[in-house]
């Protein structure tokens, strides 16, 4: 609605997991370093923690993207709250090229788990790796999951496991990792993602604005001073503050987005 007025080619805040638009600050470069290294060594499982909106989603997607489908066969399940049956039912389907089984008894968890396992190794075979990405994991309530989730690491060779498996959630799940020592053994990697700095939201706000086609600095300093503090440097909350004040701004035709502009988008919005 805006992107002409300001002279950009798509929106630049979008609360979306596009890898295009993922900002790779200090910490953001050392998580992926370490996911990226977990996947490609082969070592098993790996865990991700951050707060709400600070971007584990992106990261998590543009690891994907980096690695490439040439190399890597990978599920992203960003909705784990199911019962482990229908975990296992997804993970499959995303990964089997042909239909599931109709059959009822076809689709319990020891028939799943046998065509999992024939799943990974003619991937081995095609020279290709498996990478099994379960988002938001902070909100699985049955321990029972964690356990048969850890013991998909089973599926190993005497010196390789056959898929990676990473946990990405709010930090409350490295609380439950914890509580689950078998589990917690398993996980080689453990990253963390914190809110960006007043430095780093300066720059994930330009970085954005560049990728989406802008030639100018639209906020001025004091405007993205304000937005940090108000934000508290969460990136979904960044975005959507300021995606309203680029509305509004083209709504008042003003050629810069200053603090007075963002404190009115709190007034009006209520963020």
């Amino acid at each position: 609605m805006y992107e002409k007025y300001w002279k950009l080619d798509v929106k630049p805040f979008s609360n979306t997991p596009d890898p295009r638009f993922l900002y790779l600050s200090s910490q953001h470069e050392d998580v992926m370093m370490k996911l990226s290294y977990c996947i490609v060594e082969k070592m098993g499982a790996g865990l991700l923690t951050g707060v709400f909106g600070c971007g584990k989603t992106l990261l998590g997607k543009a690891i994907l993207k980096e690695l490439g489908e040439d190399k890597y066969k990978a599920v992203f399940i960003n909705n784990p709250q199911v019962t482990y049956v229908e975990l296992l039912r997804a993970i499959v389907r995303n990964l089997k090229s042909s239909a599931l089984p109709s059959r009822a008894d076809e689709l319990l968890a020891d028939p799943l788990l046998e065509t999992l396992h024939n799943i990974l190794l003619d991937n081995m075979r095609d020279g290709k790796e498996t990478v099994i990405i379960i988002d938001e994991a902070h909100i699985i309530q049955d321990e029972r999951i964690f356990e048969e989730l850890r013991l998909l690491l089973n599926f190993q060779l005497e010196d390789r496991f056959l898929l990676t498996l990473i946990l990405s959630g709010q930090p409350e799940l490295k609380n439950k990792i914890a509580d689950l020592r078998q589990f917690e053994q398993r996980i080689a990697i453990c990253c963390h993602l914190d809110a960006l700095s007043e430095k780093d939201t300066q720059e994930y706000v330009l970085h954005r604005i560049k990728i989406a086609g802008g030639k100018n600095n639209i906020f001025t300093l004091d405007a993205i001073k304000f937005i940090h503090d108000r934000s508290g440097g969460i990136p979904r909350r960044i975005n959507r503050m300021c995606d309203l004040a680029l509305l509004t701004g083209f709504g008042k035709k003003l050629t810069k987005i200053d603090k007075d502009v963002i404190k009115q988008v709190g007034e009006d919005f209520g963020v």
